[in-house]
């Protein structure tokens, strides 16, 4: 396969607002390394971790909730979600379903040709556990707003799937985040589990995943959107911010709250859970600074735990969720990828349920 120069990317050339996101007709093609293969891209999701890179919402000095900035207190030091600088001009993108066109050194050219999905994690390949030596897919290297990108073979998933690329795209982010945060909660059968934002991305895969595992399921999304989060299977669904919670949750017993939300309506999210109950996190787009009574923490036994980089297994599974059909896609809308602005606008503007894509 002869394969052009140069190609068409969305690069984001610096921390700032979306006039960073700049539309290059020529930018050079890349070549897989060693061990690496190169994709041509038939879509790629969008996801949080591309706004906040860009908009500078890592910082410690952010306490806003994510708007699409960017943030005048944005310290250069620390923007991304490892603490560490990202480097500019950078193709952002995580979520890519595409096709493998060539490979490097160390991988068998049988490959050429197969239908994929990236795992986004890039890890250490010495000790693939090691989350102190991970990085990320369109953050530490360029990712999927392009029509070429490289990863190393490892995360380039073979994929079998009717499924279109735009609706394979909405998974690697959002449905991989949520099993890795239904997983390090320890979710089992015997749980009920509660899902704030549960019409975004995360908050629909969690859905779908954490009825995957068996448990009972209660959904909190604005009310327009409850028709929507319906069709993804929770047992309940409930407004997104009741006024009285406990209340509205009647006789449930809340074992598990799974939340990319946060903000001020945090402490109410805490305080119905029951006594041993587990709060998982992955996110924070209503606001990362919340209110913590600690004896809510120790006198009610809880636990509480972060989740970012994902158990290597986990992609991997998914993959054969996908092609089992145990889970499907939530897919919102698609752009071409020179309206990328238009899409994130409407990604930040949170008024659609699932995913969007953009495509080449």
């Amino acid at each position: 396969m002869t394969l052009p120069p140069t190609m068409r990317a969305m690069v984001t050339m610096g921390l700032g607002d979306m006039d960073q996101l700049v539309l290059k007709e020529d930018w050079p093609r890349p070549d897989p390394a060693p061990g690496e293969v190169l994709i041509r891209v038939g879509a790629c999701g969008l996801n949080n971790t591309d706004v906040n890179t860009r908009t500078g919402w890592y910082s410690s000095a952010v306490s806003e909730a994510t708007t699409g900035g960017p943030y005048d207190s944005e310290a250069d030091e620390e923007p991304s979600w490892g603490g560490a600088p990202i480097q500019f001009p950078r193709i952002q993108g995580a979520d890519v379903c595409g096709r493998i066109v060539a490979v490097g050194e160390g991988v068998d050219p049988a490959r050429i040709g197969e239908r994929v999905i990236v795992d986004n994690w890039l890890r250490d390949p010495e000790d693939l556990t090691d989350k102190t030596k991970t990085g990320y897919f369109g953050s530490e290297r360029d990712g999927g707003f392009a029509e070429y990108s490289t990863v190393p073979a490892r995360n380039a998933l073979a994929i079998e799937s009717p499924l279109s690329d735009a609706e394979l795209a909405t998974f690697s982010c959002s449905y991989s985040t949520a099993e890795g945060m239904l997983a390090r909660a320890g979710v089992t059968a015997s749980d009920t589990v509660l899902i704030p934002g549960a019409s975004g991305g995360v908050g629909g895969a969690l859905v779908q995943l954490a009825r995957r595992r068996g448990a009972r399921v209660i959904a909190m999304a604005s009310e327009a959107k409850h028709a929507d989060v319906r069709a993804l299977g929770p047992d309940r669904v409930l407004p997104r911010a009741p006024d009285d919670l406990r209340a509205a949750l009647g006789d449930e017993k809340i074992t598990v709250v799974a939340d990319v939300v946060g903000g001020p309506y945090w402490p109410t999210l805490i305080d119905i859970l029951e006594r041993g109950g587990r709060y998982t996190c992955s996110g924070a787009i209503a606001g990362p600074i919340v209110a913590l009574d600690l004896r809510t923490l120790y006198l009610r036994d809880l636990t509480f735990t972060g989740s970012t980089v994902i158990d290597p297994e986990v992609m991997p599974n998914l993959v054969k969720y996908i092609e089992a059909g145990e889970i499907r896609p939530a897919l919102a809308a698609t752009y071409p990828l020179e309206e990328l602005h238009a899409a994130q606008a409407a990604f930040i503007a949170k008024r659609h349920t699932g995913n969007i894509v953009v495509c080449p």
